[in-house]
């Protein structure tokens, strides 16, 4: 996952500031810090442990509240100093009951779409009677894929000749059947993503000398 020794914990006095992020939605959840010690219980164990400098010692996210950090990855930054802790969550991440830290609302951009394949993945086990995306994935994907045929037409629709707030709903409509097909397919917008990076020109940037 990550060789601690190639990490410069003594830079900050043993410390390293550890950025947690959401591995499916990208959400910034909080701004935590690592010891050597926290980093290699958090490797061994597999969820994320952080030194705290209140109580002046290691504690494992989720062992009192139950809300536990899964992790998925681990990333250092160019000068080995900091890192990004790719994780899942099992709660909020914010001891105030809130998803992140950084504010109430939930996550933003595509990490909405996350959130939504992860609505519509609860949804399939719900009662059909009850429940619109459990009705269309138990009746398969040609059914799902018949929805997204005719929700791409109603856009098209909207976006020749409709005002800006219907073509807005018509093109939630479709991206919602769009993802109950790839579940019904068991597959998910990562793998459309996949797709669009492997077409997407290689961004170039002018080296730059590290100042921090």
């Amino acid at each position: 996952m990550i060789d601690p020794s190639t990490l410069d914990f003594e830079k900050s006095n043993g410390l390293i500031p550890v950025v947690v992020q959401d591995a499916d939605t990208l959400q910034v959840l909080t701004l935590a810090y690592m010891d050597r010690a926290a980093l290699d219980e958090t490797i061994e164990s597999g969820e994320a442990t952080f030194f705290s400098r209140s109580r002046g010692g290691r504690w494992r996210k989720g062992e009192t509240s139950g809300n536990w950090l899964t992790v998925v990855s681990i990333t250092a930054d160019c000068d080995a100093d900091a890192i990004v802790l790719a994780v899942r969550p099992m709660g909020p991440a914010c001891h105030l009951g809130t998803t992140s830290c950084f504010g109430d609302d939930d996550a933003p951009g595509l990490g909405r779409i996350a959130r939504l394949e992860a609505t519509i993945a609860e949804r399939a086990s719900a009662d059909p009677e009850t429940s619109w995306t459990a009705k269309l994935l138990a009746q398969g994907p040609k059914r799902a894929a018949q929805k997204v045929g005719e929700e791409g037409v109603e856009t098209a629709l909207a976006g020749a000749a409709g005002p800006d707030e219907e073509l807005a709903s018509e093109a939630a409509d479709l991206i919602y059947h769009l993802l109950v097909l790839l579940r019904a397919r068991q597959m998910s917008f990562q793998d459309v993503l996949d797709v669009l990076a492997s077409r997407a020109r290689p961004a170039t940037h002018d080296h730059e000398t590290a100042g921090a």
